[in-house]
Parts: C-alpha cells; structure tokens; sequence
C-alpha cells in the first residue's frame, strides 16, 4: 500500500473532524498522512481522488473511508468528502483534557470544511463518547452536523440534512453518571460501608438516674 505525507506533497489538509466536546488541539499542528491503494491528483484543478481503502492519520485522529476526495475553494481552504462505497465511514479522535477519553462516529459519508470547522456527516450518521473503551453519551439520526469552533451539534431526520415532519427520529443515549452498587450492598447501607456489614443500632443504654434532692 501507498503512503502519502501531505506535508510534502500538497498544503496540509485540515481533517480536525471533532465529537461532542473539543477535539484534541495538538492535532491542529500535525501532519496529515494518508493511506491509499490510488491516487488521481489534478493539479491544475487542485482536486485529488485517493481510492482503497484508504485511511487519514493526524495526530490522534484517524478516518477510514473507501474513497477521499479533497478539493480548495478558491481562498485556499480545503474540502473533503470520504465515502465509504457501500461501508460505513469511520472516524475516532482524542478529546481535548485529562483522562483517556475518546469521541469516534460513523455515517455513509462525511464532509469536512476546514474554513468554518464544520463536520456533516450523511446518513445513519452516529457519534459517541468514549472514556477508554467505555461508551458515554451517544448520538443517532439521518445527518448530524458538528461545529467544532462552537462545540454546537445538530441532528436533523433526513439524509439531506433537511428537517422533514414526519420522515423520522433520533435518538440520543445518555448513560447514568452514578454506578450501580456492588451486589449484596444494602439499600440504606451508609456511603463507605462494607458490603454484608451489619447496620449500627442506636444504644439503649440509659444514663443513670439524677440523686434525689438532700441525699
């Protein structure tokens, strides 16, 4: 398989595709290596075709399409469009922060506009968090449309990424925060304690008796 460093061959391409909170900013200021079994480049046009099972790399972020096309607008931004020729579209990315944690999605093709820092992902698009291998929150719908410069999402129920009544629901998973207690723990068993230990009685030992008064 072909590799190609972007950073050699053509400006980097901006794939800073980010989750539900903010993309690693490291990766801002990686190079872009890609993956590919062809390549059909147009310089004059500046569009360039990368098919077989191709595969971005930069920094944290990695996507996986069957087919990338990146083209320039004529200020010099990029844009790029990643099918997944019958396979979904994948991609996973570190979030920004503390911890082990990790944002990664899925949609039948997904556009990234480097200007506005917009992803859009295309039907039976999916996006979810990650603390390790561990899912948090995640997010369904027939396109979803991720501004990375404002941490704002949307979800609309058409593939077009117009609002349709009728044409169908997302769905959104929130998992709980609290975890579920070891088995055997009783119910009012106090924060700390034990399992199986026995519960604390109150004492019914009485203090003794006051003296009479002139004893």
């Amino acid at each position: 398989m072909k590799k190609l460093m972007l950073s050699a061959l053509l400006p980097v391409l901006l794939l800073g595709a980010a989750g539900i909170a903010s993309a690693e900013k490291a990766d801002s200021y990686k190079p872009t290596e890609i993956n590919y079994g062809r390549l059909d480049a147009d310089d004059v046009k500046q569009v360039y075709t990368f098919t077989g099972d191709v595969t971005l790399t930069r920094g944290t972020l990695r996507m996986k399409a069957d087919k990338a096309v990146v083209t320039y607008t004529p200020d010099g931004y990029q844009l790029a469009t990643l099918t997944g020729g019958g396979k979904k579209v994948a991609f996973r990315q570190k979030r920004d922060g503390e911890g082990d944690q990790w944002m990664e999605g899925e949609a039948d093709r997904i556009e990234y506009d480097e200007k506005a820092e917009l992803v859009k992902m295309y039907s039976k698009a999916k996006i979810r968090r990650l603390e390790g291998k561990k899912p948090s929150d995640e997010v369904e719908g027939e396109f979803i449309s991720y501004d990375s410069r404002r941490e704002f999402f949307s979800v609309r129920n058409t593939s077009t990424g117009a609002d349709k009544p009728g044409a169908g629901r997302g769905t959104m998973v929130i998992q709980p925060k609290r975890t579920e207690p070891p088995a055997g723990t009783p119910a009012n068993a106090p924060a700390g304690a034990p399992a199986g230990a026995p519960a604390v009685a109150p004492s019914s030992t009485q203090p003794p008796a006051a003296p009479a008064a002139g004893q």
